[in-house]
């Protein structure tokens, strides 16, 4: 069977092995650091990091970063749902970013850093939607939730070196 493709809109794929997988999008700052908490998990089965909810196809990094093209950049996990649930991806998600700074995240500004959520189903749209209605109702968080949960567009696959960043060059964070 054909390996998955990282940029459709597909929710389930069929491995090699039949296992079903699904696809989950999310947005949380700096890529490198999303990826790699993501990465850790049981039953991610792949992640990519890339651009999404802009207007400029096929995005580079540059283009990205010169604010003009209104990508996020995101982390697209592809999971085994017999293994991890979306709402266990979602708790990482919630734990891995500051979901109340509106486009930035730590020391990056500017909003391809801005906390977002691209569901790709109807059932992930109403998972995302209650986990954030739960945190803000048990106020978790100080100041309101700035995520926006927003239908899935286009995924673009950033750069290769983007790819597996930290893992690559044996750090766990991105602020040392």
């Amino acid at each position: 069977m054909q390996r998955l493709q990282m940029d459709g809109g597909d929710v389930e794929h069929t491995m090699s092995s039949e296992v079903k997988t699904e696809l989950a999008t999310f947005g949380a700052g700096c890529f490198w650091g999303v990826e790699a908490d993501f990465r850790q998990i049981e039953g991610v089965v792949a992640t990519a990091v890339g651009y999404e909810g802009g207007k400029t196809l096929n995005p580079t990094y540059k283009d990205v970063c010169s604010h003009t093209t209104g990508h996020a950049e995101v982390v697209q996990v592809e999971f085994d749902p017999s293994k991890v649930s979306f709402d266990q991806l979602l708790a990482v998600f919630w734990s891995s970013h500051d979901p109340t700074q509106v486009n930035r995240q730590g020391p990056d500004f500017g909003d391809q850093y801005r906390t977002v959520i691209f569901y790709h189903s109807p059932e992930q749209k109403a998972a995302a939607e209650a986990s954030k209605a739960a945190l803000e109702a048990a106020k978790h968080f100080r100041k309101p939730i700035a995520t926006q949960i927003v239908p899935h567009e286009i995924f673009y696959r950033a750069e290769e070196y983007h790819q597996q960043y930290l893992e690559k060059r044996g750090q766990r964070s991105c602020h040392l």
